[in-house]
């Protein structure tokens, strides 16, 4: 996709009493393709998260691999356990593959419909029916185009409030006028999901009916954003440091004291600390003229991949860093919202004020620090490099 890539979200409900949920989201990326499949296993609990696993691994592995939709249904079909009790061996599939040609190829069995959100206004797109086995599939082919927001969930979005706020739970109409509602331009697909599973979470009054995953992929701009750490090892090495940060065409983030010392000084701009404290844990932000962000180092890194968990494992489903403005937040937002693809430029000089050994803050953990937050970011979907110096 020229320009483009897809970005991928969802956001799950456990069903009350449960401790795994029937749904399952598996994707897979290719240089060519993204493809996700959201799989709703029959029944609840461990039975269905066997069913659910199965079926969105199977799928998204050939699918992603090229074989044709008729083999992979068939493959499932063959595969699943048979449910002793039910007889059946059943699980529910939504399918979405982007290609290079910005093409989406919908595949749905036995799902809610998927909402093609344009502009922020549910379109409607071509469907065709396939009887795959003696199971209905409803195929589509849509042309992408920027900031497109395809929504997939399992049925337990469909139940939420069911004889409580709804008579007959939160149809698929309801869903999208919430969601057109809330739409703005730069709505991740992250972000879409956590909108309905909230109110669905809401209309369940905290204790889930039934397992309820929404999932999105949304077509975007690619956008850069930069974040120098650490001063390099060799000082003549500090001109090319900051010359790769403003490189990317993107944002600039640079964290630690010593650091946005050097890179005011490369850049001819005074350092501008601020004494702001928006969070007693998080250190005050400073600006320098052409730099998006300013942050003290470690401590506010280490709060960043501490989020950065929280939002990959689904913890909260609310975002608690949207809209904050400390600096472990303000770098939350840039790195899980707004960025596609993320450098890292990573310096290993040691910080003299580091060698207190009641301070025992190492280059090795600063390192670690970045290592972890970098595989985190790659598992979100995101184009990650790092470069030391």
């Amino acid at each position: 996709m020229n320009g483009l890539t897809a970005e991928v979200g969802y956001v799950s409900l456990i069903k009350k009493g449960e401790e795994l949920c029937g749904d399952r989201v598996e994707t897979v990326r290719f240089e060519d393709s993204t493809t996700l499949v959201l799989a709703d296993g029959l029944g609840s609990g461990v039975k269905a998260n066997i069913l659910s696993t199965l079926t969105s691994k199977i799928i998204a592995t050939m699918m992603a691999s090229g074989m044709p939709v008729e083999e992979c249904v068939r493959t499932v079909t063959r595969t699943l356990p048979i449910c002793k009790v039910r007889k059946v061996a059943y699980s529910t599939f939504t399918v979405m593959q982007v290609n290079h040609q910005d093409e989406m190829t919908l595949l749905q069995f036995d799902n809610p419909s998927v909402i093609l959100l344009r502009g922020g206004v549910s379109i409607h797109y071509p469907q065709e029916e396939l009887v795959i086995d003696g199971k209905k599939v409803i195929k589509s082919v849509v042309k992408v185009k920027p900031n497109d927001i395809f929504l997939t969930m399992s049925d337990g979005a469909l139940y939420a409030g069911v004889g409580k706020m709804y008579n007959y739970g939160w149809q698929r109409d309801n869903i999208i006028d919430y969601l057109e509602a809330r739409y703005e331009p730069d709505l991740s697909a992250k972000m879409a999901c956590t909108i309905i599973a909230e109110e669905c979470d809401r209309l369940y009054d905290h204790a889930p009916g039934d397992d309820t995953t929404v999932a999105a992929i949304r077509i975007r701009p690619r956008q850069t954003v930069s974040l120098m750490i650490g001063p390099p090892e060799h000082p003549e090495d500090d001109q090319k440091a900051v010359e790769e940060l403003l490189d990317g065409g993107g944002k600039t983030i640079v964290s630690g004291g010593t650091t946005s010392n050097l890179v005011a000084r490369v850049l001819d701009k005074p350092l501008i600390p601020t004494i702001e404290y928006f969070d007693p844990e998080i250190p005050p932000t400073a600006k320098i003229q052409g730099i998006d962000l300013v942050t003290e180092g470690v401590i506010t890194i280490g709060h960043v991949l501490k989020l950065a968990k929280g939002y990959l494992e689904n913890e909260d489903l609310s975002t608690a860093w949207a809209g904050k403005k400390d600096g472990a937040s303000r770098i939350a937002q840039l790195l899980f919202e707004e960025a596609t693809d993320i450098r890292f430029i990573v310096g290993r000089a040691i910080n003299p004020a580091h060698q207190n050994p009641d301070l025992p803050i190492s280059i090795v953990i600063k390192m670690g620090l970045i290592d972890e937050l970098a595989e985190i970011l790659r598992k979100m979907g995101k184009q990650v490099t790092v470069s030391y110096y």
